[in-house]
C-alpha cells in the first residue's frame, strides 16, 4: 500500500509504501511530547514530495535520530536513523498519513524513559 503524509500545512509532504501492521508509543522525552505513533519503514520506502530544504531536524543525546519537523507549522511527521543492523530506516508518524485507521492498528508501548 501507498500512503500520502505531511505536516499540517504542508510544506513537508511525502508518500510512503509498506502495510501498517503496527504502531510504537515511545515515552521518551520528546516522543512523550510529541504524541506520535511511530511505524518503521526501510528508508527508501519513503519519498519526500516537497525539498528536503523545507524541512527542519533536531537531534539529541547521541545525535542518532533526526526528528525532522515543519519549522512553519511545527508538526514531526517522521525521523530517520539506522536499525542495529546499520539499514536506514524512517520512522513515520502515524498520525501525519492520510486514509489510516488509527483505532484499528496495534500500539506496542516502549519505555525509551528507561534507556
Amino acid at each position: 500500500m501507498s500512503y500520502q503524509g505531511s505536516c499540517h500545512c504542508g510544506r513537508i509532504a511525502f508518500s510512503v509504501s509498506g502495510k501498517v501492521e503496527g504502531a510504537l508509543s515511545c515515552n521518551c522525552s520528546i516522543c512523550r511530547r510529541k504524541g506520535a505513533l511511530l511505524w518503521f519503514v526501510p528508508r527508501e520506502q519513503l519519498v519526500l514530495d516537497t525539498p528536503a530544504a523545507d524541512m527542519a531536524t533536531y537531534q539529541f543525546n547521541q545525535h542518532l535520530i533526526k526528528h525532522h519537523f515543519c519549522p512553519v507549522c511545527g508538526i514531526h511527521p517522521f525521523g530517520e536513523a539506522d536499525d542495529p543492523q546499520g539499514r536506514a530506516m524512517a520512522a513515520v508518524n502515524l498520525r501525519c498519513l492520510e486514509d489510516v485507521d488509527l483505532d484499528s492498528v496495534p500500539v506496542q508501548h516502549y519505555d525509551g524513559r528507561a534507556r
